[in-house]
């Protein structure tokens, strides 16, 4: 579909082989021939250390999950690891609802979000915001909180998750249509049912740890390897390409038992499609 546009995988999607063999985990990815990988958690490594094992492997670094609490704790030091990483992008995975915009704690946030924004600008690093399904809550004057956070914050740029867009009720491709040249970084995930009444995710931890949710069985919901669901991928990938998108991230939160199978099939989707 487009020339230099690179897949990578989230690295949550394998985060049970990556807490007994971080480097082994990276290897595996390779060998599956993903170009490029997203962070959520670093086995321990140092910055250094990570990027020079991705570049012997031939893996692009691209990006991390990063949650706000590190900013919190020190802008100069989450600057300063992700430099040395040698990413383009530090996406924060999630934020509870009171620090986004109608919350109690926003007046405080917004401002943090962009003194560090400001300060991985400096860097040479884009900012970015991973989306689930909650973000698209109405506010008072009927804006959606996802719009407003970024109208609020022009430094601060979508890393549309274009399952949870869709989860929400939303278009994907419309939402990217939408933010024309402002989504560097997409996220493919892939799905089957609908929107039930508890959440369907895990959300992340400063230590790139899942928070889990109450145990139950699938019955309205299951994620699904890319190309395997209900999600218009072609019509989502060339609008992101339209868009300006130049890294596409494959993420499935629950594999159900076959990460590396669900990883590979993605992969072997979207080369079939042209990317």
């Amino acid at each position: 579909m487009a020339d230099n546009v690179k897949v990578g995988i989230q690295l949550y999607t394998l985060r049970e082989f990556a807490e007994k063999d971080y480097v082994g985990m990276l290897e595996g990815v390779k060998r599956l021939g993903y170009d490029a990988v997203e962070f959520a958690g670093y086995g321990g490594l140092a910055a250094g250390e990570l990027k020079r094992i991705c570049a012997e492997l031939g893996l692009d670094p691209v990006s991390t999950h990063f949650g706000l609490e590190n900013f919190d704790n020190s802008i100069e030091d989450s600057v300063n690891f992700h430099k040395e990483l040698g990413v383009k992008y530090v996406g924060i995975p999630w934020m509870a609802a009171d620090r986004g915009p109608g919350g109690e704690n926003y007046a405080t946030t917004k401002p943090l979000i962009e003194k560090a924004a400001a300060a991985l600008k400096e860097a040479g690093i884009q900012m970015l915001y991973h989306n689930h399904d909650f973000e698209f809550t109405a506010l008072e004057d009927g804006t959606l909180a996802i719009d407003r956070l970024y109208a609020d914050i022009p430094t601060l740029l979508p890393e549309f998750d274009t399952c949870w867009v869709k989860y929400a009720g939303y278009d994907p491709i419309k939402y990217i249509n939408d933010y024309a040249g402002k989504t560097p970084v997409i996220h493919l995930k892939d799905f089957v049912g609908k929107k039930t009444d508890k959440p369907d995710y895990a959300l992340i931890d400063k230590d790139g740890k899942a928070s889990q949710v109450e145990e139950k069985e699938v019955k309205t919901f299951a994620f699904r390897p890319v190309g395997q669901g209900i999600q218009d991928i072609p019509g989502i990938v060339r609008a992101g390409i339209a868009s300006g998108c130049g890294i596409f991230i494959v993420e499935q939160d629950d594999c159900y038992g076959d990460a590396w199978g669900a990883a590979e099939q993605s992969l072997k989707y979207l080369r079939s499609i042209g990317l």
